[in-house]
């Protein structure tokens, strides 16, 4: 069966994550250690001992999310469930982009606490002569067109259209104050609901410019090998064609909006027979079961999970 493995961004995480991974694993446990050396963190105490809060620093969210992607990926393979290719929606993306060898693991974890530093430092730049956060909500029921004409009239607001994430559903970034009046015309509009989301920043909108900026000093450091596998873009919605590409498409991700919608159709288009959450949470396979019922996206984050899809 053509397997895509997808990999959960940032607000995917709850402290405790990946504990029984660790347990079942040395792979998993080596894995950890690989990791807090590369970055410089005590991992292991991040993701078990953290707190709610420190996890969802943008800082902090991005090392540890990837970490538990690529552990609970390591368990699948050691298990025998073979991915075909690779998709992660958001800071997922570099788990898939590592899995698909357009990275290697001692500069997996390096970028990514890179990159969260710098989301983090240019999000709360927004936040200055505000008691509020800069951020991001969810807009459910309703659709992209209907959004789209919604944000025109927010112009000049401080709001972007971050997620296309699912034919009924899209998400927003913005400064406080932008998000507050998006809130006002989108209820107005008639959406379903107005969600606020566990992110700390702005993520994919021109308001993250400078860390656009610093994010291309940084990677210009690393080497982006061409695909082994099939690995799929945020930016472009479509298959990433070398190490370069995936290269420029890391650098506009980060104020680009995530066509997570058009890339479930290149998933279908291409073939593959069913999808598996690689990772913490199960915001995926919602999206997914809200887009395409004719093929399954099943839960592969925690250990019962993916024994159950061992066992068959």
């Amino acid at each position: 069966m053509k397997t895509c493995f997808l990999f959960p961004g940032q607000g995917a995480q709850y402290p405790g994550m990946g504990k029984d991974l660790w347990d079942a694993s040395d792979g998993v446990r080596q894995l950890f250690g690989q990791a807090s050396e590369a970055c410089g963190v005590d991992l292991k105490r991040l993701l078990f001992e953290g707190s709610e809060d420190e996890l969802k620093a943008t800082d902090k969210t991005q090392i540890a999310v990837t970490l538990a992607n690529v552990a609970a990926s390591r368990i699948c393979q050691e298990r025998g469930i073979v991915p075909d290719g690779f998709a992660g929606f958001s800071l997922g993306e570099y788990t898939a982009l590592y899995e698909a060898g357009v990275l290697e693991l001692r500069d997996l974890f390096p970028i990514v606490k890179a990159r969260g530093e710098l989301m983090e430092k240019a999000s709360r730049a927004l936040d200055r002569g505000s008691d509020a956060q800069a951020g991001m909500a969810a807009v459910l029921g309703m659709g992209y067109a209907d959004a789209t004409k919604v944000l025109q009239g927010l112009e000049g607001a401080g709001v972007y259209l971050a997620n296309y994430s699912s034919p009924q559903q899209i998400v927003l970034a913005g400064t406080a104050a932008g998000l507050q009046k998006a809130e006002g015309a989108f209820k107005e509009a008639g959406c379903r609901r107005f969600v606020t989301l566990k992110v700390s920043g702005p993520f994919h909108s021109p308001l993250l410019e400078d860390a656009r900026k610093g994010l291309q000093e940084v990677l210009a450091g690393y080497r982006f090998a061409d695909p082994r596998k099939p690995v799929y873009s945020n930016v472009s919605g479509k298959r990433i064609g070398s190490g370069e590409e995936a290269r420029e498409f890391c650098i506009r991700q980060v104020v680009s909006t995530v066509l997570w919608v058009e890339e479930e159709e290149s998933l279908l288009t291409d073939g593959f027979q069913r999808c598996l959450e690689v990772g913490p949470g199960s915001v995926l396979a919602g999206l997914w079961k809200s887009f395409s019922r004719d093929v399954p996206c099943l839960a592969a984050g925690k250990l019962e999970d993916i024994d159950k899809l061992v066992e068959g």
